[in-house]
């Protein structure tokens, strides 16, 4: 069975340990004792390096640890280092997560279901139905209340018979390791944790989504709240310096150049229609009718995506016995529109067509559109509709 000495002393970064298997030509090596943590309990693996060899995995197999190293290494005993920088950064997040835990179950009596420590942010999945900006705030400020008090956060070992007073039930028998910080939360843990609070560093609260029937919070801490806290900061500088305003002043800017765009987008909506019904009439006048009476015009391979056709169709339908087929290239897309007075159902005969030619798409009577996955498709599919408007050849 392996020590596991970050059980007792997550600080302890150096060791030296005696080999007592080996397997993968050498590269998988099982140790006596290991200060090295494998990835349990969410918590990523720690790495660092065995005999002077890069450990790039540690595997909990139970009763041992096994060290995945870079390559083989020689020796029945060796010393290990443990990348600091990385454990460190651990111990901040998996502690920060138990004063969150611990606070918003105080707070707003949810049981947190699971823990995901990722290398840039970490996740809380929460029984909750719901959790606002408010409540964000509200848990985001308690943890940090509890970051400056600098509480003491100890580890014990207790019969799991004996020990009371824990978050969240463990469910297993015989000796739990309990990490408890003072006054808040005890939790039956494997993980490595800060000593007091105040090694947390600051708690940021920056992501809240709604996943299935719970609740999931994004949180970072220490240097990686600050790192997101700065890129925050220069977003917002850089936001204010390309509209020549001051930070503060970019809530009241954007909301009058939202308006302002509103009501361009208004403008724009409305001179689209207007020129949608002066095409319409120019392609109208400029179609010869049939023997039905129906005026048909036909663009190939219009500019830009089929729905800025929409205007144009509706408008072309809206004249008497009007019927407008219009396609684009990039993407292939078809758009129908035909007049009450034609008798046609544009919906039924483009859908019809758009099935022939193994394309999508539909509509109603009087407009309807879909696409194709090629040019020579989108071809066929404007022969089969204008056979079946005309009974005869293809107009151009």
């Amino acid at each position: 069975m392996s020590e596991r000495l970050y059980y007792t002393d997550a600080y302890r970064t150096e060791f030296d340990a005696a080999v007592v298997a080996r397997a993968d030509e050498g590269r998988r090596v099982y140790l006596d004792r290991t200060a090295f943590y494998p990835t349990s309990g969410g918590q990523p693996f720690d790495t660092g390096d065995l005999g002077g060899v890069e450990v790039v995995d540690v595997v909990d197999e139970g009763e041992r640890i096994a060290h995945l190293l870079a390559g083989p290494v020689a020796g029945e005993r060796l010393h290990g280092r443990v990348n600091w920088t990385r454990r460190f950064d651990h111990m901040q997040q998996h502690t920060g997560q138990h004063v969150l835990s611990a606070v918003i179950a105080q707070l707003f009596h949810a049981e947190t279901l699971s823990v995901h420590f990722g290398r840039d942010a970490s996740t809380l999945d929460l029984a909750i139905a719901s959790f606002s900006y408010d409540d964000l705030v509200k848990a985001e400020a308690s943890a940090n209340e509890v970051v400056t008090e600098d509480r003491p956060v100890r580890v014990s070992f207790e019969e799991a018979s004996a020990a009371g007073g824990l978050r969240k039930a463990s469910g297993r028998d015989g000796v739990l390791r309990i990490v408890t910080i003072e006054d808040l939360d005890r939790s039956a843990c494997g993980g490595t944790h800060v000593r007091t609070t105040g090694q947390i560093g600051p708690i940021l609260i920056d992501g809240v989504e709604r996943v299935k029937q719970l609740v999931r919070l994004e949180f970072r801490c220490g240097a990686r709240a600050v790192r997101r806290a700065r890129a925050d900061a220069d977003l917002l500088d850089s936001l204010a310096a390309s509209h020549s305003a001051r930070p503060d002043e970019l809530p009241a800017l954007l909301e009058s150049r939202r308006a302002e765009l509103k009501a361009a987008n208004a403008a724009r909506h409305e001179l689209e229609e207007m020129l949608a019904r002066y095409r319409a009439r120019e392609l109208y006048a400029s179609a010869t009718p049939d023997a039905g009476g129906r005026r048909v015009a036909v663009l190939r391979e219009a500019r830009g995506p089929v729905e800025r056709l929409r205007p144009l169709a509706l408008a072309f339908a809206a004249l008497p016995a009007g019927v407008l087929l219009a396609s684009t290239a990039d993407p292939p897309a078809v758009i129908l529109g035909a007049a009450a007075d034609t008798g046609a159902d544009a919906g039924r005969v483009l859908k019809a067509a758009l099935q022939r030619a193994g394309g999508r798409g539909g509509g109603n009577a009087r407009l309807a559109q879909g696409s194709v996955g090629d040019a020579k498709a989108l071809d066929g599919v404007l022969e089969l509709v204008l056979a079946a408007l005309t009974g005869g050849s293809p107009a151009t």
